[in-house]
């Protein structure tokens, strides 16, 4: 299984024309096949066994059976939850990086990865407007992101004197990873109602009297994933510094926006985050899984995150270390960070500034079209790339059977969703080759 013999070439030949052809679709199509789950399960029962079996044969169920039944979020008409659109070069890079089997645990064995990861962080920090002091890692998600982050926020305000089952202020629109977070962490939420959805220093005011105790961080969110709303990062960074709590910035889904001159104003406080997220395989056009966290004081995580082990002496004993390992939940690693580099590296960041303008630009030209629509409603001007709309006069089957519709015919994938309960229809854009004339085609299937 380690050595290069015939059918190692032949496998190298094989998967290598697969990955090739994939790479030069463009536009990539939607797919998604009409198996069902027992088909699926049938066609891929005994592909494993004991004996084995020639690698196009094996492709060839991959071909047939599994890739023709997934979506493809990269694909232009990939317009519901948060779509993908990874560059080619970092397509391939992320080849490079899984053939070379480079990992990311400690600066003893992977410097040359890390400290080209960190070149991307310090990127990031600059944008964001945090110190250049500011460091932290690569981790998987969103998720994964945020519960690094506040297991740091909690062990923080231990260390301040903070006692008691300790509680995070968060928006009633703050994503679901958060409240499940904060469970796993053994803290409460303390939910702020945001009657405009978006969390502001005034709502945390009101809800959390100045005496509140057991106060570890308040979370604020840019690019809520539902509507793409940026909370008031400012107003709430300033109280979060007056009553001494940690501010925790989930940018997920939006973060990346700090790139883009046109939305560069709706970030104003993000420089005062003591942690900070993004997802580069959502706007920064890396494949997945790819989540940049960021610290202002990335000692305080060190604190938190480091794993002490008696084969792990060695890793902390090299100059100038940078260990990944110290600065989330994780050990084991891969350098998920290098394919954002290459691309970032081959492309300019000038290239990434225009890609990412292209989503808010169609969200405002898609709220004109809406509005002009007689039989549609726009519920809210975009502050991102999401498009909420109501279709008047429609339930909640008309809904699913017009977005069904639209995916059988290959035109675009894109799910309703809800909004204060009623279901409703949504628009994610971030793939910069979505185009207004597939917005024209969707919004027509309305009347």
């Amino acid at each position: 299984m380690h050595e290069v013999d015939q059918t190692t070439e032949q496998m190298v030949r094989s998967v290598l024309a697969y990955a090739e052809n994939r790479l030069r679709m463009n536009p990539v199509p939607l797919d998604k096949g009409v198996l069902s789950a027992d088909e699926l399960y049938d066609r891929l029962d005994g592909v494993i066994r004991d004996r084995p079996r020639p690698p196009d044969e094996v492709l060839g169920v991959y071909t047939s059976v599994i890739a023709p039944s997934v979506i493809s979020a990269d694909s232009p008409r990939f317009l519901g939850f948060i779509p993908a659109a990874p560059t080619k070069a970092s397509l391939l890079f992320d080849m490079l990086v899984s053939c070379a089997s480079i990992q990311g645990i400690s600066w003893l064995e992977a410097s040359g990865a890390i400290a080209a990861e960190n070149s991307v962080l310090r990127v990031i920090a600059h944008e964001a407007g945090l110190p250049t002091t500011s460091g932290g890692c690569f981790v998987s998600g969103g998720s994964g992101g945020n519960l690094s982050a506040l297991a740091v926020a909690r062990e923080t305000a231990k260390k301040r004197g903070t006692t008691g089952r300790l509680r995070v202020v968060v928006g009633s629109d703050a994503h679901s990873s958060i409240v499940n977070t904060l469970r796993l962490l053994e803290m409460d939420a303390l939910v702020v109602d945001t009657p405009d959805h978006r969390l502001t220093a005034d709502t945390v005011r009101d809800a959390v009297p100045p005496d509140a105790a057991n106060i570890a961080a308040v979370v604020c969110t840019s690019g809520t994933t539902n509507a793409g709303i940026v909370d008031d990062l400012a107003g709430v960074a300033a109280l979060a510094k007056e009553r001494g709590w940690w501010f925790h910035v989930d940018g997920a889904y939006g973060g990346s926006g700090i790139f883009a001159p046109s939305l560069k104003p709706k970030y104003k406080g993000l420089e005062l985050a003591d942690s900070f997220i993004l997802d580069p395989h959502k706007w920064l056009f890396t494949p997945f899984d790819c989540c940049a966290l960021l610290y202002r004081e990335p000692e305080l995580a060190r604190a938190t995150h480091t794993q002490d082990a008696s084969y792990l002496d060695v890793i902390h004993t090299t100059d100038g270390e940078w260990n990944p390992s110290d600065y989330a939940y994780h050990l084991t690693r891969r350098a998920r960070g290098l394919p954002l580099w290459f691309s970032l590296a081959v492309y300019g960041l000038d290239a990434y500034r225009r890609a990412i303008e292209v989503a808010p630009s169609l969200a405002v030209q898609t709220a004109g079209l809406i509005k002009a629509t007689p039989q549609l409603e726009l519920i809210r001007e975009p502050d991102l790339g999401v498009v909420l709309f109501r279709r008047l006069g429609w339930k909640p089957e008309d809904y699913d059977a017009w977005a069904q519709r639209l995916h059988q015919d290959q035109v675009a994938f894109i799910p309703p969703t809800k909004w204060e309960g009623e279901t409703v229809g949504r628009f994610a854009f971030l793939h910069p080759d979505t185009t207004l004339e597939l917005v024209r085609e969707v919004l027509a299937r309305t009347e």
